[in-house]
């Protein structure tokens, strides 16, 4: 959920809560006044009587039929507001009723019997009227449960309305000042996405709030610190990756020149063998033809042992040369299963040193990988070297669907991962249509990344 609208909503929420609890207040607080009023007024009319009374048992004003309501008649009186008296040894007396009564078609049904249920409006409040210590009669002030209903709901609705313009101001000031406080949430999100891309060198700005200030600095710190880790990781890799060639290389020049020569001279006497064997001993040229066989056979050994190890073209002829001898290796090995097609493009001489080899021993690792688990019947490798970068594509119609050793992957996809990583390049496995794997790989040409 978006965090603006999140806090909106509780804002709001906690607005309408507040707006209904005034409400209530409100309600409680009307229906209060209205019975304090009610009250007053029966104090108030109490006491004129009680001095009529005291009048009338004095012989004063006897003119004046008792009780006398006139000037509460005249002074007009509270509106719907009805007093009533009874004495206490006959019946009633006289009453009066002031004023007319609200129509109830001023405020909604569900309000008035709400209203009316909660609070039962126009409850008659009763006064005694006394003398001499003595309950002379009773007053009784019904006042009009319509008017309490119209005041009620004239206060509630005043009342409604200003909160909901208060609300939408609060609101509205609240989301303005939201989007700009969360402004730097967008910037923060976007500089994640760039560094999980790859891009640990990039750094948030400034914020002016300190809570984003401080979730900047911990990023950047984060970053400046994957960045070394990475770059120091690079620095290690790059040194194996040279060792290993480099033991390789001498690894190389021993066999050709040691074991190779060995395995030449041991191949010279077993002809010389051979010759003299024919002429003086014949039996014993079987046994000899067996051993030429399995020097023979050791010297193919050799060879392809020393092909993949370095190419013996690879320091003469140079990267294109190489990938042609090893993919028509391939194509010999696999007796017509899995068809290898090369296409180069562009001039491999615009690669460096280290870009060339690892170029090679990538596409060495693939066709391994093809040979030994595609179930392939077609692959193709493609190299395309530019004045900016150099891109290398092996695919294959193999058996693969899907990718969950994408991320994992083996020893060898790991080798790969670690030798574009110190080349500065990147690395991209996809499955062809309708099956099969692709490797995509990308290399920034004149920048090696390769350091001792």
């Amino acid at each position: 959920m978006n965090l603006q609208l999140h806090l909106l909503s509780r804002i709001a929420g906690i607005a309408m809560a507040c707006l209904l609890a005034v409400s209530a207040y409100a309600l409680f607080h009307s229906h209060g006044q209205a019975m304090q009023a009610a009250w007053r007024i029966a104090d108030s009319q109490g006491k004129l009587l009680e001095s009529q009374l005291l009048l009338h048992k004095a012989g004063i004003g006897l003119a004046t039929p008792f009780p006398d309501f006139e000037f509460w008649k005249q002074s007009g009186g509270q509106a719907g507001v009805c007093l009533s008296y009874s004495g206490a040894e006959r019946p009633l007396a006289r009453s009066l009723c002031t004023g007319l009564k609200p129509d109830p078609a001023d405020w909604p049904e569900f309000f008035d019997s709400g209203y009316r249920w909660l609070f039962n409006p126009g409850r008659p409040v009763v006064r005694p009227i006394a003398w001499q210590g003595q309950i002379h009669g009773s007053l009784t002030v019904t006042p009009s449960a319509e008017l309490e209903i119209a005041e009620a709901w004239n206060k509630t609705l005043t009342l409604t309305a200003l909160s909901g313009v208060t609300l939408f101001a609060v609101c509205l000031l609240v989301c303005l000042s939201l989007r700009r406080a969360l402004r730097p949430a967008k910037t923060i999100v976007e500089g994640i996405a760039a560094m999980e891309s790859g891009r640990l060198d990039l750094r948030l700005p400034a914020f002016e709030l300190n809570e984003w200030q401080r979730i900047a600095t911990a990023i950047n710190q984060l970053a400046a610190s994957q960045q070394q880790l990475l770059a120091e990781r690079r620095q290690l890799v790059t040194k194996l990756i040279t060792l290993r060639e480099a033991e390789r290389r001498y690894m190389t020049r021993e066999l050709h020149d040691e074991f190779g020569q060995c395995l030449a001279a041991i191949q010279a006497v077993t002809a010389c063998v051979r010759q003299t064997a024919a002429r003086e001993c014949p039996q014993l040229l079987s046994e000899i033809d067996h051993i030429g066989r399995i020097g023979a056979h050791m010297m193919d050994s050799v060879r392809q042992l020393l092909g993949r190890l370095r190419p013996a073209e690879f320091d003469e002829l140079g990267l294109a040369a190489s990938l042609a001898g090893l993919v028509a290796g391939w194509n010999g090995r696999s007796r017509g299963k899995t068809r290898f097609q090369l296409h180069i493009g562009g001039d491999c001489a615009l690669l460096s040193d280290e870009q060339a080899i690892n170029l090679f021993r990538i596409t060495q690792e693939c066709l391994t990988n093809i040979a030994r688990h595609a179930d392939a019947s077609a692959a193709r490798i493609e190299l395309s070297v530019g004045a900016d970068a150099a891109r290398l594509t092996v695919s294959d119609n193999g058996k693969a669907d899907r990718l969950p050793f994408a991320d994992s992957g083996g020893i060898g996809l790991s080798g790969m991962r670690e030798r574009v990583a110190a080349l500065n390049g990147q690395l991209e496995l996809a499955i062809g249509e309708p099956r099969g794997l692709i490797v995509a790989i990308q290399l920034p040409v004149g920048v090696t990344g390769m350091r001792a």
